[in-house]
């Protein structure tokens, strides 16, 4: 099988803070593979080696079939890098930002100028080619940021947080951009808090945790893997809600979960599902709505790691690993 990255035992500490702790990857070409973990669990660390940005203190990792640490300048020349945050000039204008990158890759002037004009095109961004970038909305700015490492046509593209702050639509935007960067062959590494984002866009996912990775696979393995589903049930009249609750809570043997007048319960056994039917009819209560669904990734991630996506990982060292999963706006689009 053909991977594009493939990692084996990188770990990396700052002081008495171990960052990551023996992280194994292997990303198939051509393909969106998703890196998930709480806020500090060392994905922007790992990615960071991969961009050879930082160097592993123990393992090895080979992107594009180059070694990070002894063929760095010949892995740049693979790879395209959007951070957390766009990294944009603010005072250049959109066509001037793309421009001045591809003059930085010593590309002619006349084919930085067509490379641009074509990035604009691609982005949605023509109209907006010649306004200073501060002018750009969020979501502008974002595509502007993502055009930037495509500069240099990189066969990986690695997107860390690539949607954070983004309002709905601008992050479905950004979405299917990606989608059109796979289908040309590029093989795009992901990370992000956004668990549905990993569920569109991702081939395979791993769940790192404490710098390790914990879990591995597909979306569909990583749901199945957990064996629960959710039993949803909404009462036809609002006042029969406790009455409800009271039911499922006994079939269940649970605590469900209740929002507006919804009530989910996690369940592992099918037959929860005919039993809860037969006790509301016999209660003569009306049910408006009433379903059996598989496990969502934010319901694999919480039972895999205690917490949601936004929390924070305590390190074992002193401080958290969050501390040194640093923020920067590096770009690598070489």
């Amino acid at each position: 099988m053909d991977y594009a990255i493939s990692a084996e035992g990188l770990v990396k500490r700052f002081g008495e803070t171990t960052a990551i702790d023996g992280v194994d990857l292997a990303v198939r070409t051509g393909t969106v593979f998703g890196l998930l973990g709480p806020n500090g669990a060392g994905k922007t660390t790992a990615v960071r080696i991969l961009a050879t940005l930082l160097q592993p203190d123990e393992g090895h990792a080979t992107v594009g079939g180059y070694d990070v640490v002894r063929d760095a300048h010949q892995v740049r020349q693979l790879i395209g890098l959007t951070g957390q945050y766009a990294a944009v000039d603010e005072t250049l204008t959109g066509a001037e930002n793309l421009l001045l990158i591809g003059r930085l890759l010593n590309v002619s002037k006349r084919e930085a100028r067509q490379r641009a004009k074509e990035l604009l095109t691609s982005f949605q961004l023509e109209e907006a080619a010649d306004r200073p970038a501060k002018t750009y909305s969020g979501g502008m700015r974002r595509r502007l940021d993502l055009a930037a490492s495509l500069v240099g046509r990189p066969r990986l593209l690695y997107l860390d947080e690539p949607t954070t702050g983004l309002d709905p639509r601008s992050r479905l935007e950004l979405w299917e951009l990606v989608r059109g960067l796979v289908a040309d062959g590029v093989t795009v590494l992901l990370t992000t808090q956004y668990l549905e984002e990993a569920d569109s866009l991702a081939n395979e996912i791993a769940v790192v945790d404490h710098g390790k990775v914990i879990a591995s696979g597909t979306p569909a393995d990583l749901k199945a893997r957990t064996g629960a589903q959710s039993l949803v049930v909404k009462p036809l009249i609002d006042t029969d809600l406790n009455r409800v609750l009271s039911v499922v809570s006994a079939i269940t043997g649970s605590s469900p979960s209740v929002e507006g007048q919804v009530i989910t319960a996690a369940v592992t056994d099918p037959a929860v599902l005919p039993n809860v039917v037969r006790r509301l009819d016999q209660e003569d209560i009306a049910i408006s709505e009433l379903s059996l669904r598989g496990s969502s990734l934010d319901e694999v991630f919480l039972s895999l790691t205690g917490r949601t996506a936004d929390e924070k990982t305590s390190s074992p060292g002193t401080g958290t690993a969050a501390d040194t999963e640093t923020e920067t706006t590096e770009e690598v689009a070489v």
